[in-house]
């Protein structure tokens, strides 16, 4: 990839510029879903992946399974050694996708990025576009891979807990995004989860993730700058990105990052979490 298109496709990469990638730098593919209904989903009959892709499971693999929240961000030792099970070299371009456009793959991305992992792309439409795109797929996930030393570097900074939102809910300059759609934030549908409460974070607000992508695709960078321009005025602003469960606020995190924003973090327990604990105000 030339340093136009590395500036062009900070987070993304379409399919073009992958195909570029694999005929010149070592590259190890990761497909990753997730286990519940989305807007958009697969248009494959039958599984199907780019050739010589790992799962990167988040949903029973690559998540704090004590928890007790869904897709939690597991310890940087434990992620370490699943890396290394999975034969993921920190010297490798790293691209994930995923079947339903691009959906669960920012979600790797961020746990790739908080994680120190130097290149990771995500290829813009998923495997929907490589296909629309001529280039060839096969039936099986890479099997059985050479077991390496993965090697963690924790960037905290790209992370934020329910404590810390709390101790800023009066702080002009910490600004909170909600992902989820303008009916959950606001309280007039259901939460889909047993226990938690409808609403928002006090001063929150909601931008979609809807809004970010069309047909699976991320919208031009003009358009998300529009999009983040109500959130964005202020010089010393701090975005902090929630959702449902941490996933759809890696989109977020993922757009903002792709438009050059740098002061941002996600809220891994995100509304699964505040919404379910009743000492956290809502509105």
């Amino acid at each position: 990839m030339n340093s136009e298109q590395s500036q062009t496709n900070r987070a993304l990469i379409n399919p073009e510029q992958l195909q570029l990638l694999l005929n010149t730098e070592t590259v190890q593919m990761l497909f990753t879903d997730v286990a519940f209904p989305v807007n958009y989903v697969s248009k494959q009959s039958e599984k199907c992946y780019i050739p010589d892709s790992k799962l990167f499971d988040f949903d029973s693999v690559f998540v704090d399974k004590d928890s007790g929240l869904p897709h939690s961000l597991p310890p940087p030792t434990y992620f370490a050694q699943q890396m290394s099970k999975l034969g993921i070299s920190n010297n490798a371009t790293l691209v994930i996708y995923d079947d339903q456009g691009s959906f669960s793959a920012p979600r790797a991305w961020w746990m790739l990025k908080i994680m120190g992992h130097k290149r990771v792309f995500v290829l813009d439409g998923g495997l929907q576009a490589w296909i629309d795109a001529g280039f060839k797929v096969q039936p099986t996930l890479l099997q059985n891979p050479q077991k390496t030393n993965y090697q963690v570097k924790f960037n905290s900074d790209l992370l934020v807990n329910k404590q810390h939102i709390m101790d800023n809910l009066n702080n002009p300059d910490f600004t909170v995004v909600d992902a989820r759609s303008p009916a959950r934030f606001n309280g007039t549908e259901a939460e889909p989860r047993k226990g938690v409460r409808s609403g928002h974070i006090p001063h929150s607000h909601n931008l979609h993730y809807a809004q970010l992508l069309n047909d699976g695709k991320f919208i031009d960078t003009a358009s998300i700058r529009r999009l983040f321009k109500p959130f964005t005025n202020a010089a010393n602003v701090q975005l902090h990105f929630s959702c449902g469960s941490g996933v759809t606020a890696c989109i977020l995190a993922l757009a903002a990052y792709q438009i050059g924003i740098e002061n941002w973090s996600v809220y891994d327990g995100s509304w699964s979490e505040w919404g379910a604990d009743p000492l956290c105000p809502i509105e």
